[in-house]
Parts: C-alpha cells; sequence; structure tokens
C-alpha cells in the first residue's frame, strides 16, 4: 500500500498495482447541459472551462466542462434522439456516469483491472491535438456507472482533446469548494458484499470503514455502508446498500426513481464550511435540516470545536469526532425533481471518518423528506 510523507505519496508498487493520484473528474448525463452548467455555476461557483459539440466536430453530444480548484465537472447531454446517451437519461434522469481517476499509466490501468475480472467500458486510446496527448481507458462498475482512466501527463491543453477553451463573460465567484472527498455508490439488495470484494480484488483498495444497520437505522428504516479506499487514500467509495426496516429505506427510494444502482452523492471539501455553505445558501442550494435538539448536547459528544456553535445550528451544519480530529459535513436537499443525486459539503480538522455520530439525526431528516414525497 502507499504512505504518505509530508503529503507525498510514495508507492510499493509490488502492493499497490493500481496507483491512483486522485479523481480527474466527474461526468454527468443531464437533459440539457448548456443549462447544468449555468445552474452549476450560478449555484455552486464553478468557472467554465471548456466545451465540446457539433461545432467543434462532435456530433451526437455536447459537453460543457465546468472548474473549481481541483474540482472538475462535465455535463454531457444529446444532441439527437437514438443514441446511448439518451436511453441513460431517459431512464435515470439527470446523474453521474462517469468517475473518472487521473491515473500515469492508463493502458497498465485498464490491463490490471480487466485482467482481474473487471468488464472493459473502454480499450485504451490516445487522443492527440496541438497541446499534447491524453490517453483514457475505463471499465464498467455498478449499475451503468463507469470508471474512467485518465493519463494526462503528456497533455498541456484546457482539458483534452476534442474541448475548446469555453470563454464565458458569466463567471460568477468561486463558494471555496475544493477537491472530491468521496463518491457514494447505492447498490440492490445483498450487492454491497460483491461490490466491496469487486473494488479489493479488482482495483486494490481496501475496506477502512463498516457501518451495519445497527449503526445507520431509525425507526423506521435501515441501510449498510462499507468505506473503499486507495492505497494513498486519494480515492474512497462508499458503497450502501439496503437493510430491512418498517418502511421504505432512502436506498430503495433512489434505486426505485433511479431504476437501478448508482452514484447517490458526490461529496466536495471546503476549507471553510460556513462561510462555503452561506455561499451555497444564497445562490438558492437547500439543505437538509436537523432538530435544533442536535446541538443541545454537542460539544459534550464531540468535545472542543473551533468553530462557533451558533452559526452551525443555524445553518443544520453536523460536527463528529473520531481519534484523530473532527469533521463538519452537511447535505443538500436532491438537486433533481427525482429523489436521487444530491451533494455533501464536507471539513475535515484531521478526522479521517465519515460522520457514524450523524447517522441517526441525518437519516431523520432524510425520513422527513421521503415522506413529504409519499415515499416512506
Amino acid at each position: 500500500m502507499e504512505t504518505i510523507i509530508q503529503n507525498t505519496p510514495v508507492r510499493n508498487e509490488q502492493t499497490d498495482f493500481l496507483p491512483l493520484e486522485g479523481t480527474d473528474h466527474v461526468e454527468f448525463y443531464v437533459g440539457n447541459a448548456k443549462q447544468a452548467a449555468h445552474f452549476y455555476k450560478t449555484a455552486f461557483g464553478f468557472q467554465g472551462l471548456a466545451y465540446a459539440g457539433p461545432e467543434t466536430g462532435c456530433k451526437d453530444k455536447a459537453s460543457y466542462v465546468v472548474r473549481q480548484n481541483k474540482l472538475t465537472f462535465v455535463f454531457t447531454t444529446p444532441v439527437r434522439s437514438h443514441n446511448p446517451i439518451a436511453d441513460h437519461i431517459y431512464k435515470h434522469g439527470d446523474g453521474v456516469k462517469v468517475l473518472a481517476l487521473k491515473v500515469d499509466d492508463a493502458k497498465d490501468a485498464w490491463l490490471q483491472t480487466t485482467r482481474r475480472g473487471a468488464k472493459s467500458y473502454l480499450e485504451p486510446v490516445t487522443h492527440k491535438d496541438d497541446a499534447g496527448e491524453v490517453v483514457l481507458s475505463g471499465i464498467h462498475i455498478y449499475g451503468d456507472t463507469v470508471h474512467l482512466f485518465v493519463e494526462r501527463k503528456n497533455y498541456k491543453g484546457v482539458f483534452m482533446p476534442g474541448y475548446r477553451k469555453w470563454e464565458s463573460v458569466y463567471n460568477p465567484p468561486e463558494t471555496g469548494l475544493l477537491y472530491v472527498d468521496h463518491c457514494v455508490g447505492n447498490v440492490g439488495w445483498n450487492q454491497m458484499d460483491p461490490w466491496v470484494m469487486f473494488y479489493q480484488d479488482v482495483m486494490g483498495f481496501r475496506n477502512i470503514l463498516s457501518f451495519d444497520d445497527n449503526d445507520i437505522s431509525t425507526e423506521y428504516s435501515a441501510l449498510m455502508s462499507k468505506v473503499m479506499s486507495n492505497g494513498n487514500g486519494f480515492v474512497k467509495f462508499p458503497i450502501n446498500e439496503p437493510a430491512e426496516g418498517k418502511k421504505k429505506s432512502q436506498i430503495e427510494e433512489y434505486l426505485d426513481y433511479y431504476d437501478g444502482e448508482g452514484c447517490q452523492h458526490v461529496a466536495l471539501a471546503t476549507a471553510d464550511i460556513v462561510k462555503t455553505v452561506t455561499e451555497l445558501q444564497s445562490r438558492g442550494i437547500e439543505f437538509l435540516k436537523v432538530p435544533t435538539s442536535y446541538y443541545d448536547d454537542l460539544l459534550d459528544r464531540v468535545g472542543h470545536i473551533d468553530e462557533d456553535l451558533e452559526p452551525l445550528k443555524e445553518m443544520g451544519i453536523l460536527v463528529d469526532r473520531d481519534e484523530e480530529g473532527y469533521l463538519l459535513q452537511i447535505f443538500t436537499k436532491p438537486v433533481e425533481d427525482r429523489p436521487t443525486l444530491f451533494f455533501e459539503i464536507i471539513q475535515r480538522k484531521g478526522a479521517k471518518s465519515f460522520g457514524k455520530g450523524n447517522f441517526k439525526a441525518l437519516f431523520e431528516a432524510i425520513e422527513r423528506e421521503q415522506e413529504e414525497r409519499g415515499n416512506l
């Protein structure tokens, strides 16, 4: 496995056969990429970066790339019917199609994973333009989601070949989002362990945390979750499955409305969650709210924190502590009309965990939203 010395990963190639440099980008298939990009610029503070479409020689789709610090989103829409992107959107609604991982060698990443049983999505292919070359390859994961391996060490262009710089006069200020902290996948009944084994055997990840239905449950519903991490800890994928409960869990609701397995939420890191959430709220982003009683004994539960409690209480920001520090987190309501995709805003103050102490309060808040939709 990889160890980190002064934030510089030192690889042991014998054990880490799939060295990952982090999340390269997240690609969403959406019904209208132009409008989606505008929304994420306006509401989340992304900046326009690149564009590909009919004007650049891509005849069947259009893609808008936006960026904020090390966080890159791609929104892709079909420009004609009767193609796989249109079919994906018809089935799932707007959602995550590609979790792209940055690698030093995309061909080797594809060979290593397919040899270990991964189903190929994209055989290694090299795209070139005047700014250099990008090598891409990919494998299928849960549902219709895929991992793309991106090798861009020999590329100096704006995003990758086939894209042109997207110049826009409309560039709202950023909101302090920094990078992808983790991406959570929802899988079907009894499918969590098979996908845990997939990440272990095929990608060399390890299970760093496990939660069962005793950890993540309310009076009405429950789920189970395991967190998979690559060697250097740069890439983490929690995997959720439903558990038996009196009523329908949030995972079951997702599976029903997404019509299958998929990426439930993307956690976005910030260095100042109060400032970021204040800005996001002012731009119209809606967050789940927990009862104010959650804060009555918060400091008794988590100990000293640097932040003033009152703004956390007003915004509904949750706090949890582990052996290495604490974290602050908050979850948006679904950003689509289908109750599927949402985002987490997270600030880590040393903590490496995922907010186990907040699960009950958070899931009760989700259940209140489910009940309003008539889906509990």
